[in-house]
């Protein structure tokens, strides 16, 4: 047998954790990350049990009989009952779905199209990103809550409407740190020899760009979430978010400000839901940041 036909062993490769496993064990090896995602984990699953688990319907109104109306809190009604007797327990335990399913699908909208745009601006520059550029910088001049409220003002409120309403005005300013992380790469090798290759642009963006600015999306993302669920909060409370009766956490807060001084209990459960949602979504958040190397007040690698 000659040497040439000698077959020659390959040692196995390592086994090696994607790269989501690999961030998820790091945000799970700091306390403010296992308390954010236990939290994450604990509102998801809540929001999800909810309609088999609420002990009243939140959308019940008692007969005069009962009088429950400014109810305070009792073994039956835990956090009372609102002004008109509805159980505020099962409303806020049933207000989180709408949060999360507004916000959830806003924030990857968002996401989506500003780092796919900004992807694509820092790649091919010139006079398209400059114009495109210039016409951010002009939005990001005018609060972004105004913008909001004139357009649900005039299209609607409906759920479909805020989803892409939340999902385009966030998506703004990531667009800018995606576009600005690109270029830190366009004078790559391996970039320029996947354009020597006659690769696609979306093959460019998808295989070369895309797993390099990946911890950029990920902790953009989990940053604009935290704010698109205040920004919800903030239209529901205003009167321009979900119309009632639909329990809602913003909504509740409205409709109980006028009744603090005499029944503070009903202001106190979608408060505290609300608080509780965006210090879980803020510790993932910074623990995902750190997991990731990135400063999250930077937005640069530290």
């Amino acid at each position: 047998m000659t040497a040439a036909s000698v077959p020659v062993k390959i040692a196995p490769q390592p086994k090696q954790n994607s790269r989501f496993a690999e961030i998820l064990l790091g945000m799970t090896k700091t306390f403010s990350g296992k308390v954010g995602l236990t939290l994450l984990v604990f509102h998801f699953v809540l929001a999800l049990s909810a309609p088999y688990i609420v002990p009243h319907d939140p959308l019940e109104i008692p007969n005069s009989s009962e009088n429950l109306k400014f109810a305070m809190p009792s073994a039956e009604h835990p956090f009372g009952n609102d002004r008109i007797g509805r159980d505020v327990l099962s409303r806020t335990m049933m207000g989180g779905r709408i949060a999360l399913l507004v916000t959830v699908i806003g924030t990857t909208i968002a996401i989506a199209w500003s780092s796919i745009a900004g992807m694509m601006l820092g790649l091919i520059g010139g006079r398209l990103d400059e114009v495109v550029m210039r016409i951010v910088d002009a939005v990001q001049a005018v609060p972004f809550l105004l913008f909001l409220l004139l357009i649900i003002a005039v299209v609607g409120s409906d759920i479909t409407t805020l989803i892409l309403t939340l999902g385009f005005f966030f998506g703004i300013s990531p667009l800018r740190i995606f576009r600005n992380a690109t270029l830190g790469f366009v004078a790559r090798d391996f970039l320029v020899a996947a354009r020597a290759r006659g690769e696609s642009l979306w093959t460019i963006l998808r295989r070369e760009l895309l797993p390099n600015i990946l911890d950029i999306v990920l902790v953009e993302g989990a940053m604009r979430w935290s704010w698109m669920l205040l920004a919800f909060s903030t239209l529901s409370f205003l009167g321009f978010g979900v119309a009632p009766p639909t329990p809602d956490w913003g909504l509740m807060i409205s409709d109980s400000r006028g009744a603090m001084m005499i029944a503070p209990h009903w202001t106190f459960a979608p408060v505290f839901a609300l608080s509780s949602l965006i210090i879980a979504i803020n510790l993932t958040a910074d623990s995902l940041a750190k997991a990731t190397g990135l400063d999250r007040a930077q937005g640069a690698p530290v």
